[in-house]
C-alpha cells in the first residue's frame, strides 16, 4: 500500500486529535462539565474534517470544513427527536459520542470554532504535503 504525504500526515494528526477528543469526555478537573460538553465539540469537527480529508483528500478544505459543520449541526438538532432507533443508538458510548444524547444551543460557537480550526489544520496538512 503506497500512502501519500497527505494521507500520512492526516492519519498522524487522527491518532493525535482521536485521544483528545475522548479525554474531553472523561475529563474530570476543574471547568469538568464545560470540558466534557462543550469543548469536546472543537475536536468532534476537527476529528470530522481530517477523517473527510483522508477519504478525499483532493477536496478543498473549505468545503470539507463547511460540510463537517453542517452535518454535526444537524445531528445536533436530531438530538431534539428521539425515535426507538436513535435511542438504541445512543444508548452506547460510541453512540452517545457521534450522535449525542441532548440538544444545546451553546454547542454551535464549539462546533464553528472547531471547524475553523479543522479548517486551518487541513489546510496546513496540505501545504506540508506539497512541500519537499
Amino acid at each position: 500500500m503506497n500512502l501519500s504525504k497527505i494521507n500520512i500526515l492526516t492519519i498522524i494528526s487522527i491518532v493525535v486529535i482521536l485521544p483528545l477528543g475522548f479525554l474531553t469526555k472523561f475529563y474530570s478537573g476543574p471547568a469538568g462539565e464545560w470540558v466534557n460538553n462543550s469543548l469536546g465539540g472543537v475536536f468532534y469537527e476537527i476529528f470530522w474534517c481530517l477523517v473527510v480529508l483522508l477519504f478525499f483528500p483532493k477536496l478543498k478544505s473549505l468545503k470539507i470544513a463547511i460540510s463537517v459543520l453542517i452535518i454535526t449541526s444537524c445531528l445536533e438538532i436530531l438530538q431534539l427527536w428521539h425515535p426507538w432507533f436513535l435511542e438504541v443508538i445512543r444508548s452506547n458510548f460510541i453512540g452517545v459520542t457521534i450522535f449525542g444524547n441532548s440538544f444545546n444551543w451553546f454547542d454551535f460557537p464549539y462546533y464553528f470554532v472547531g471547524s475553523l480550526l479543522g479548517y486551518l489544520w487541513l489546510y496546513k496538512i496540505k501545504k506540508l504535503s506539497l512541500s519537499k
